[in-house]
C-alpha cells in the first residue's frame, strides 16, 4: 500500500501546464480538500477532470485498474492532476550534477556524437582542471569512456577535439523535475504537448 501511495502524480497548473509531480497520497489529499482535479487519462472522456466524488464514481467503473483502498473506498489510481488555483510555472535553476549535465547532452556524447547508457559515460572538463577549467555548466560536457580517455588532460586545440554544442546551463523545463521518476504514458500529451489532442485553444 505504501508503494502505491509514494507513485508519482503529474501535476498541472490551472492552464493545464506541467511544473511538478507529487506522491498519489499528495494528489488524493488536494482532491479531496477541492484544490485539484484528477485528469481521466482513459476511455471516451479521456481528459475529462474529477473532483472527488466522481472520481470515485469513475473508479467504480475500471474495477480492473490499480486502486487504493481503504475500509470505506477503492479509488483509481490518479496519473495526472490539475491544480484548481495555481497558475505560475516556478522559476527555478537546474542543480548541476552529473545526471543533469548527461540530461541537458541528451546522453550523447559531445565529441563523437553516439548515445551511450548512463553508466557507459563520463563527464570532461573541455579547459582541464589542471590548466584552470572550473567545474561548472559552461565547462563540462557528456563525453564517453572512449572519447574522455582520448582528450585526456588537452585543450580542445591541441586534441583536436571540440565540444559538438557550446555548454551552457540549461533553462529549467518540468522533465528536469520528472525524469527520475517512472514516467506514465499519458504523461507525454502534457510534456511535450499538441494543444488539438486535448481539446485546448490555441
Amino acid at each position: 500500500m505504501d508503494d502505491i501511495l509514494h507513485k508519482a502524480v503529474l501535476v498541472l497548473n490551472r492552464n493545464w501546464q506541467p511544473v511538478q509531480t507529487c506522491t498519489v497520497r499528495r494528489a488524493v489529499h488536494l482532491l479531496s480538500i477541492g484544490h485539484a482535479r484528477v485528469v481521466q487519462d482513459d476511455g471516451e472522456e479521456k481528459f475529462e477532470t474529477h473532483d472527488f466524488s466522481s472520481w470515485l464514481a469513475y473508479s467504480r467503473r475500471a474495477p480492473q485498474a490499480p486502486m487504493i483502498h481503504s475500509v470505506r473506498i477503492a479509488m483509481r489510481l490518479p496519473k495526472v492532476i490539475v491544480l484548481s488555483l495555481y497558475e505560475k510555472i516556478p522559476s527555478k535553476e537546474v542543480t548541476f550534477s552529473r545526471r543533469n549535465v548527461f540530461w541537458r547532452d541528451q546522453y550523447t556524447c559531445q565529441y563523437c556524437a553516439q548515445s551511450f547508457a548512463e553508466s557507459e559515460l563520463n563527464l570532461d572538463h573541455v579547459i582541464p582542471r589542471q590548466k584552470g577549467g572550473k567545474t561548472t555548466w559552461d565547462n563540462i560536457v557528456t563525453s564517453c569512456v572512449k572519447c574522455n580517455t582520448r582528450k585526456g588532460s588537452k585543450l580542445p586545440h591541441e586534441a583536436n577535439m571540440h565540444p559538438r554544442n557550446r555548454p551552457v546551463a540549461p533553462r529549467w523545463k518540468p522533465d528536469f523535475g520528472i525524469r527520475e521518476q517512472q514516467q506514465e504514458e499519458v504523461w507525454a500529451t502534457f510534456l511535450s504537448p499538441s494543444r488539438e489532442r486535448y481539446g485546448l485553444a490555441g
